[in-house]
């Protein structure tokens, strides 16, 4: 199963460059609209002051995404902007954690998801981690009962949490999407 990914860039702007990088970000949404896959992008500064932008973008997979950075488009996008615009940090997020990016003004955004309140992305995950884990907890209670509690926790651990990150939750939120960003 695959789940979207968002790539958070941050990226140093020459201040004295703000109109010039706002129209390279929208030519670069432009530019990846096309592409199979993309769900959307946005411009994310940390303070009016700021010259760092975080620059968001969201594929429905990794292979959709790899297309896109793969793509002349986006290297002749990127040349573009060569002496102008420094990249600092590149960060990809799968499933839930997607969404909980807090943004503290947006500049531009291009059907980018806002994250949702903290409470509905609490009630999301303990939707499905109640379950899972009474699951968990109900099949190592008839197969390793007689472990000791660390070992026994250790090995539901590791089970859970990686169906927790790449199977669970990016299924529960694509199922609450309709509530999340209501």
């Amino acid at each position: 199963m695959t789940a979207p990914v968002t790539v958070s860039v941050t990226r140093h702007v020459d201040p004295s460059r703000s109109s010039e990088m706002l129209a390279w970000v929208q030519a670069g949404t432009s530019l990846a609209e096309k592409f199979d896959g993309f769900l959307g992008s946005g411009w994310v500064r940390p303070s009016a002051e700021s010259p760092d932008r975080h620059m968001l973008y969201r594929f429905t997979d990794t292979d959709s995404l790899a297309a896109w950075e793969a793509s002349p488009q986006r290297e002749w996008w990127l040349e573009a902007a060569q002496g102008d615009v420094e990249e600092k940090r590149r960060e990809r997020r799968t499933g839930i954690e997607g969404w909980f990016v807090e943004p503290a003004s947006v500049e531009s955004l291009s059907a980018a998801p806002v994250a949702p309140p903290r409470w509905k992305q609490m009630v999301v995950i303990f939707m499905v981690f109640l379950p899972l884990s009474l699951l968990a907890n109900l099949v190592a209670s008839h197969t390793i009962s007689g472990w000791p509690l660390v070992p026994r926790v250790v090995l539901v651990t590791t089970v859970m949490t990686p169906l927790m990150t790449y199977v669970f939750l990016p299924w529960i939120t694509r199922r609450m999407s309709w509530w999340l960003h209501r």
